[in-house]
């Protein structure tokens, strides 16, 4: 009996910690920047860097961009792709981030700052406060 209630113990803290909100948004978090991981590296593969190989010169696009040192090929170009990527991703994540949360965040900070409203009661002693300085 005691080791089936420990069970049942381990599996109800398991629910609590998997199904919390902050463990759920995560996971929904790491999935989409996932997918969006993927849009920016086929719109970075696919369109940006065929265009920028296209004006510069080279055989095959950027994917032709490399250096030959004692026969071995050193392909730079697949590089600049990555770079390229990975800028877009942190444009991406600074302008959601800082800017859209952070607007969150400070409308958060700035309700949680003011005061809550006074109660009928409050308001009744302050004024009777208010009278007692004046006279």
């Amino acid at each position: 009996m005691g080791v089936t209630k420990k069970a049942i113990s381990i599996v109800d803290e398991f629910k609590a910690f998997a199904f919390k909100g902050n463990v759920v948004d995560l996971a929904v978090g790491v999935i989409i920047g996932a997918a969006f991981g993927k849009i920016v590296d086929s719109l970075v593969k696919s369109v940006i860097m065929p265009f920028i190989g296209s004006i510069l010169p080279g055989e095959q696009g950027y994917l032709g961009w490399k250096f030959v040192i004692n026969g071995k090929d050193i392909p730079y170009g697949l590089f600049i792709g990555e770079v390229v990527n990975f800028l877009i991703v942190a444009l991406a994540l600074f302008v959601f981030i800082v800017k859209f949360l952070g607007w969150i965040m400070k409308t958060k900070e700035e309700a949680s700052t003011a005061p809550p409203a006074l109660t009928k009661d409050q308001e009744l002693l302050t004024e009777i406060r208010n009278l007692l300085r004046k006279s």
